[in-house]
């Protein structure tokens, strides 16, 4: 039987895209989530195992680790789409906000990846796959904090390419707006379609097509795969 891959925040928008798709192909998945929702449930019910974790604390990713190591000893691989989106005219303190960003997309992925190194080599092939976003290169007006931890996710990815070759891939998915929220405006809907050349929002499947290529891929590693549809030339 395959090996699993963690996956980080899988039950909502493209963690649990990439969940559902890795379970259609038979991969086992473990997959973690911050508030129970019908998804997990969904999730559990098509085979994967569900585990409650927090990465807003070091309590909470310290736990994590430590249940993930009593499931499995061996790890196909891990992908960190556990994510926060806060902006800056929320009610937290610039401290607290920072903090938060900080912990949940940078300490925590780098906590985790330094934890099951073992569970990772033990696989014939593994790979760590880092979500990360396009405001790393080009920040953020309103998500400064948000941005800058995404950028040092981004770094990581660079680092343990080089401490974990040849054993483990490491790679980073960075998108921009791949997909609406069901809130959204159709004011808002048209201005993002505007912002990148190919004038869509393709919908989370984009974020599963770059999992699987560098999941099957065997010369790629501390590279960056970008989902922005040409924004960056606007």
């Amino acid at each position: 039987m395959s090996l699993p891959i963690l996956i980080t925040g899988g039950s909502q928008r493209l963690g649990l895209a990439v969940a559902e798709s890795l379970l259609a192909q038979d991969q086992p998945v473990i997959i973690t989530y911050r508030r129970h929702k019908p998804s997990v449930t969904r999730l559990e019910a098509a085979g994967a195992i569900v585990m409650e974790a927090d990465f807003n604390t070091q309590a909470g990713i310290s736990r994590a680790i430590d249940k993930i190591k009593q499931i499995t000893p061996a790890l196909r691989g891990i992908i960190h789409n556990a994510s926060d989106w806060v902006p800056e005219n929320s009610d937290q303190s610039a401290g607290e906000l920072m903090q938060d960003m900080m912990m949940v997309h940078t300490s925590a992925p780098y906590q985790l990846n330094l934890a099951l190194k073992d569970a990772l080599f033990a696989s014939d092939a593994a790979d760590i796959i880092h979500m990360t976003d396009y405001v790393q290169e080009t920040g953020s007006e309103h998500h400064i904090a948000y941005a800058a931890s995404k950028a040092a996710l981004h770094n990581l990815t660079l680092s343990f390419a080089r401490v974990f070759s040849p054993h483990v891939k490491v790679n980073s998915i960075a998108p921009s707006l791949v997909m609406f929220n069901d809130d959204d405006s159709q004011e808002y809907r048209q201005r993002a379609l505007e912002k990148n050349l190919l004038g869509l929002v393709p919908g989370p499947q984009e974020a599963v097509k770059a999992v699987n290529y560098l999941l099957e891929s065997e010369y790629v590693t501390g590279q960056t795969l970008h989902l922005n549809g040409g924004r960056n030339l606007k």
